[in-house]
């Protein structure tokens, strides 16, 4: 009986924040402002890819001793630096660590720190910028709300830019599959890998795993859609203003890309010239050469030259990491067999819902359900900050994002009380996908899937009539 009292009396102090063991070593979160969730900020989940291992696959983590104490969120990938104005003052930067070739870190929030058998359902969030800047630890990305909803919640920070993407035919050549370039998607799918090995610990679910991403983080999911890389490793995705498939239809009916992409062979030749310009003209020197000095290489060869020519800086079908285009591999029925959610904004950049509805029409033809959304909210703007420019009126391109992660609180913009309501639906949805693969949750719900003969667009907007209040609006047809 006293060996039971001792038992019980140990289970009643157990810590409510364990450290936990994962690859590398141990580690332990921090509490975030909801109650009950933490955060592991800063994780690293593959080596510095620093020296020998830039322009490399990810390498395994370099184990640590003792617990990291994980309150800090990692560097972000190398980039320009963020002035006022524009994006930099609708996110508010002036936090995060300096910028690093030493970028890949992840961070994660969960309600269930040490419970093996939750198994909560898993987002990847994969932020967007252009393939050239961006990190994971945004504040528009604060991932507390997810984690309150019961999902684990993921976000990284990947290869940006020339340091991601460089395409070089020496770089080919000490490659295995003799290509180059896609390290940012490689650290993406290094980050699903992870995911699949230590989420459990998390109190997470490595078999019901959701990919999503905005702008270049959703083109990232259309990548990785597409990449037989990441294949099985997740079972959801949606696609947020990134467009959907940019075809056209010719006269045998078969639907192929628009424009067609530079060949991995020309994009390593047009590399070469540039840095064989700029005195780069073997591996080892490229690997000696300044983070600085690559980051600035491609600019300084154009103003000397009056040419725009650019070293890769963006995913590229190089017939290992990406086999194919992902308008061809939808058309064919190679991308990955998953529930898709794919929208946009209003005011996006351009009018991306005919490639939208093109998508879902072909998910319909092969037997597969999608939901698609417009995002309609022109966001409030009080004039506190003129510095803002005029691409950053209406609902603008990644205006949506303070509404799915519920983040509003980290904005400077006066938001309603429709607003806090409009986020709630929309978090709701996104996180329901994440759970049941329906946005409607389990018991159905308004969205259906866009069909032929459903061919309707969830509008996501504040009631016309009373700004005070919000509702999931009527569907629209594009």
């Amino acid at each position: 009986m006293i060996l039971s009292v001792l038992a019980l009396a140990a289970c009643s102090t157990a810590p409510e924040n364990p450290v936990l063991s994962i690859e590398g070593g141990k580690v332990q979160g921090v509490l975030a402002d909801i109650p009950g969730v933490y955060v592991y900020r800063g994780i690293p989940y593959a080596a510095p890819p620093l020296g020998d291992l830039r322009w490399k696959a990810p390498q395994p983590v370099v184990p640590w001793e003792g617990v990291l104490v994980a309150d800090s969120f990692g560097h972000p990938s190398y980039q320009a630096v963020h002035y006022p104005g524009g994006y930099t003052t609708e996110w508010g930067y002036g936090d995060e660590a300096p910028y690093s070739e030493d970028c890949l870190y992840l961070n994660v929030w969960t309600k269930a720190p040490g419970q093996v058998d939750k198994k909560l359902p898993v987002a990847l969030w994969i932020h967007g910028g252009g393939y050239r800047e961006g990190w994971g630890s945004e504040p528009e990305f604060d991932g507390q709300e997810w984690a309150d909803k019961d999902v684990v919640l993921v976000s990284i920070n990947y290869r940006l830019g020339v340091f991601g993407f460089l395409t070089h035919p020496e770089l080919s050549a000490e490659n295995p599959q003799g290509v180059s370039g896609n390290y940012g998607i490689l650290d993406q799918i290094e980050a699903l890998n992870w995911i699949q090995k230590n989420i459990e610990q998390f109190g997470g679910d490595p078999d019901n795993v959701t990919i999503f991403g905005q702008s270049a983080g959703g083109g990232s999911v259309k990548t990785l859609c597409e990449s037989p890389l990441a294949r099985g490793k997740f079972h959801k995705a949606i696609i947020m203003s990134a467009g959907g498939i940019n075809a056209v239809q010719n006269s045998s009916a078969q639907t192929r890309s628009s424009r067609p992409a530079a060949t991995l062979r020309d994009s390593e030749k047009n590399t070469k010239k540039i840095l064989d310009w700029a005195g780069l003209t073997d591996l080892a020197k490229m690997r000696a050469a300044s983070t600085e000095m690559l980051y600035t290489v491609g600019n300084m060869y154009n103003a000397v030259n009056g040419t725009r020519e650019y070293m890769t800086s963006a995913p590229i079908v190089d017939g290992y990491v990406s086999l194919e285009s992902f308008d061809d591999a939808a058309v064919d029925g190679s991308l990955a067999d998953v529930p898709y959610m794919i929208g946009y904004t209003l005011n996006d950049m351009g009018n991306m819902s005919p490639g939208i509805a093109a998508f879902a029409l072909d998910r319909e033809q092969k037997g597969a359900k999608c939901w698609a959304y417009e995002f309609a909210r022109p966001l409030p703007d009080d004039g506190s900050h003129p510095e803002v420019t005029a691409r950053l009126k209406g609902a603008f391109h990644s205006s949506d994002l303070w509404f799915v992660f519920k983040s509003l609180q980290h904005c400077w913009r006066p938001w309603t009380e429709g607003d806090w309501d409009l986020s709630e639906k929309m978090l709701t949805a996104w996180t329901n996908f994440a759970k049941y693969s329906d946005p409607n949750g389990p018991d159905g719900g308004v969205w259906t899937p866009y069909t032929s003969a459903t061919p309707e667009f969830m509008l996501f907007k504040l009631d016309a009539q009373d700004n005070e209040n919000s509702e999931m609006g009527d569907p629209i047809v594009p």
